[in-house]
């Protein structure tokens, strides 16, 4: 019985380590600096039309910067171009995360927010979207960015671009 103490406390260590993510204070600089350069050349294998090679790069830029949002968003636009749509969908689901954490971090600034409202029209939450708008709208009721992206139907106009609905994720 005594040999099964040290085993039972080394599982109850690996379990609870298990369960633990980086947060964004563990990202350094430098990770954040390399995550920018990766980000920069993928953008331009995008210019030249090389998705593969750009959803790589945003692969490893992700995994050094988890908390980015938009590098989230980037991937899963490569990775449905590239026909991964279950990737996809993990990628944009990502991004609702960081957006939604940034927004917890700073809740005065609406951007994160209105970022949540894209990706939940990226992942076909259409009406989740529409629900989170008229939120940012009641919280954020003397934001010029949020007035103009609601009484400008912004998200009408989005789900309505081609461009949109070659990246989203239509359910």
């Amino acid at each position: 019985m005594s040999n099964l103490k040290p085993l039972f406390y080394f599982a109850v260590v690996v379990l609870a380590l298990v369960g633990c993510k980086p947060k964004p204070a563990d990202i350094t600089s430098l990770q954040r600096k390399e995550a920018a350069n990766l980000f920069s050349e993928a953008q331009f294998a995008m210019e030249l039309r090389d998705y593969a090679r750009a959803e790589g790069l945003l692969a490893k830029a992700t995994a050094l910067e988890f908390d980015h949002g938009d590098y989230w968003v980037s991937l899963g636009m490569m990775r449905v171009r590239l026909g991964q749509r279950p990737a996809a969908k993990k990628a944009y689901e990502s991004a609702l995360n960081a957006f939604e954490v940034a927004y917890k971090l700073e809740p005065k600034v609406p951007q994160p927010y209105l970022q949540q409202v894209y990706a939940l029209a990226l992942l076909g939450r259409v009406d989740e979207a529409r629900t989170l708008l008229a939120s940012v709208e009641k919280k954020h009721p003397g934001d010029p960015a949020v007035r103009g992206f609601v009484q400008g139907k912004q998200l009408d106009a989005i789900l309505k671009s081609a461009l949109f609905k070659k990246i989203s994720l239509k359910i």
